[in-house]
């Protein structure tokens, strides 16, 4: 006897998946397998039901406990004669699909595992050979000359420096040998005796030479220059008196007067450019034309002051002469002073 199936009820819906079981259990033994039954006729197709709305996903639920051992599978029975194909049995409409079951909750990430150990580092390669230097390039002509600039135009001349100090007297060189006398010319013819003339006055040999090379300074104006020491001294007319700056003359005549000095402006509080004086006083009262001036830039400025007259000497005015300083705060030094009786009865 056939049996024909009958057609296949639509599917219902699916039900919400339910939570995992326990741990599952050892798997079985497989049992022998039947023989295959046959073949029932095919069913027509049924038309495709319309496709149900998605379910919501719902939750995951909680990973089951382990995984029991797979048992030991059982041998494979022997195979069925196979049965006739049976006709395909009309097929029924499929029923709509039902609801998608709610997706679980995800589980929890599991623990990262350990980073692999980083490999050696290989080997550096060898450096290359370095590269042969290059020729150095030709020189290049050299350019043309500029023109040559304009001349600026030339700075004015600087002012002149302050004069510089006289130096000092050199050494009176010796005197040269005396040369020979020349031979005596003839004598020439006796002129005319001429008039007597007037009785002169007797010509004396007297003079003096008093001098002092130290440094002297005169704070004061007027002051008379010391004279430390002579070196000549000849004759009755002209002598020294107890005062070193004073040279005393004895008797009237015609007389020459000659002094030489080196000054500077030393003192405290002077102002240049300043004036030095000097002058020969006889008896108080400067001689004329005995006196000789010069002007310094500064204190270190040396200048040498000089003087040189004759002059008349009466009776009346016989007495002492100096040489002074007229200017105050000047330093004297390396002075000479020298007198000398010309003529006699004027």
């Amino acid at each position: 006897m056939i049996c024909t199936p009958g057609p296949t009820g639509p599917t219902g819906p699916t039900g919400p998946t339910g939570p995992s079981g326990g741990e599952t259990g050892p798997t079985g033994p497989t049992g022998a397998t039947g023989a295959t039954g046959a073949t029932g006729l095919a069913g027509a197709t049924g038309a495709t039901g319309p496709t149900g709305p998605t379910g919501p996903t719902g939750e995951t639920g909680p990973a089951g406990g382990a995984t029991g051992a797979t048992g030991a599978t059982g041998p494979t029975g022997p195979t069925g004669a196979e049965g006739r194909a049976g006709t395909d049995g009309a097929t029924g409409a499929t029923g709509p699909t039902g609801a998608d079951g709610a997706t679980g909750a995800t589980g929890p990430t599991g623990p990262t595992g350990p980073t692999g150990p980083t490999g050696p580092t290989g080997a550096e390669g060898a450096t290359g050979a370095e590269g042969r230097a290059g020729t150095d390039g030709a020189t290049g002509a050299t350019g043309p000359t500029g023109p040559t600039g304009p001349t600026g135009a030339t700075g004015a001349d600087g002012a002149t420096g302050a004069t510089g100090a006289d130096g000092a007297t050199g050494a009176t060189g010796a005197t040269g040998e005396t040369g020979p006398t020349g031979a005596t010319g003839e004598t020439g013819p006796t002129g005319p005796t001429g008039p007597t003339g007037p009785t002169g006055g007797t010509v004396l040999s007297s003079s003096l030479m008093a001098e002092s090379a130290a440094p002297q300074q005169l704070a004061a104006a007027n002051t008379p220059i010391s004279l430390a020491s002579h070196t000549l001294l000849k004759g009755d007319a002209i002598a020294r008196t107890s005062q070193p700056s004073e040279i005393n003359i004895l008797t009237p005549g015609l007389y020459e007067i000659y002094y030489r000095g080196v000054a500077q402006a030393t003192g405290e509080g002077i102002v240049f450019p300043y004036t030095i004086s000097s002058v020969v006083a006889l008896n108080g009262v400067p001689v004329e034309n005995t006196r000789a001036t010069r002007t310094v830039a500064n204190a270190s400025q040396a200048v040498t002051l000089s003087q040189s007259t004759a002059t008349l000497i009466r009776s009346t005015e016989v007495g002492s002469f100096v040489l002074r300083s007229e200017s105050p705060g000047v330093t004297w030094s390396n002075v000479v002073v020298m007198a000398a009786k010309l003529t006699d009865g004027i």
